[in-house]
């Protein structure tokens, strides 16, 4: 069973810097600052976190969703300095009241719904991994917060090999996104520096860029299409499926899609709210001989 990734801090419970490295790692400080340093502060242990009750609660009909102790403080903060001096501190006052975690596109739309009818905010996840602010849950006045995590749609589902084109589930992890392409000798070819913990619904929804990346440079250069479940639709209340299609060959037919992966990142359109599949150009894995 994969390890659980840590509430606080990059990677997964029981993974860090032996006391070797972190020795090493002190001296070079110690040397460069010209000083003695000891620790300021030490890491949150999670039965260190007192939450508040939940202010909604999930009903029996949505089994994804849970408002368990770990899962709530895991999906309070991202990766930027400020949630960093937050989690030290032990302030998670902003953890959201339920988590979601469906596993199709069906759950993704009802528990959207749900969150209508009970008042609550609702947070993409994605791996958690930004530092930029936007996964810590924002109530801005409503009852509730529901954050949603898509890791249970993390599958390649088709593989175009003629036209190098792969629909992929939003929640797909790099790692596990780039394994289910190598068999064919595929590959997506783009690179984050949060590769390994961070989504393709995130990368998305934020227009990431990759190391890798000698052509195309940002990961809205690969999208060909996406479905997506918004909270909106007349009466607003109710979820909506949005599909947009594109050619990477003509720009003309690129504007639909570009726009809304451009509006996503600023929480214009809804995609970002819940992102359920994309078609993604990809590559051919070769090697080179230098």
């Amino acid at each position: 069973m994969e390890r659980r990734l840590k509430f606080y801090g990059w990677g997964r419970e029981g993974e860090g810097l032996t006391a070797e490295e972190e020795a090493f790692v002190m001296a070079r400080a110690q040397a460069r600052f010209g000083t003695a340093l000891k620790e300021g502060a030490s890491a949150p242990r999670l039965e260190d976190i007192r939450l508040e009750a939940p202010r909604v609660a999930v009903p029996a009909s949505l089994p994804f969703c849970t408002s368990e102790h770990y899962d709530r403080v895991a999906h309070t903060h991202g990766k930027s300095y400020p949630e960093l001096v937050r989690g030290l501190a032990r302030d998670y006052a902003s953890a959201p009241d339920v988590v979601a975690y469906p596993r199709n596109e069906a759950e993704v739309a009802a528990v959207l719904d749900w969150a209508g009818g009970a008042d609550a905010t609702v947070t993409p996840f994605g791996g958690g991994s930004s530092v930029c602010g936007g996964v810590e849950p924002k109530r801005n006045g409503h009852k509730g917060a529901l954050t949603i995590d898509l890791r249970h749609l993390g599958q390649v589902k088709e593989v175009d090999t003629t036209s190098r084109a792969a629909l992929i589930e939003g929640g797909t992890y790099g790692p596990a996104l780039e394994a289910q392409l190598r068999p064919r000798g595929l590959t997506l070819r783009h690179f984050p520096q949060s590769f390994e913990y961070s989504t393709l619904g995130g990368w998305i929804a934020t227009r990431g860029g990759g190391h890798f990346a000698t052509l195309y440079t940002h990961i809205d250069d690969f999208v060909e299409s996406l479905r997506t479940v918004t909270p909106f639709d007349v009466p607003f209340r109710n979820s909506s499926y949005v599909d947009w299609r594109q050619l990477r060959v003509c720009s003309a037919l690129a504007f639909p899609v570009k726009s809304i992966v451009a509006k996503t990142s600023e929480h214009v359109v809804a995609t970002k709210r819940m992102r359920r599949k994309f078609w993604l150009g990809i590559e051919m894995v070769t090697e080179f001989e230098g």
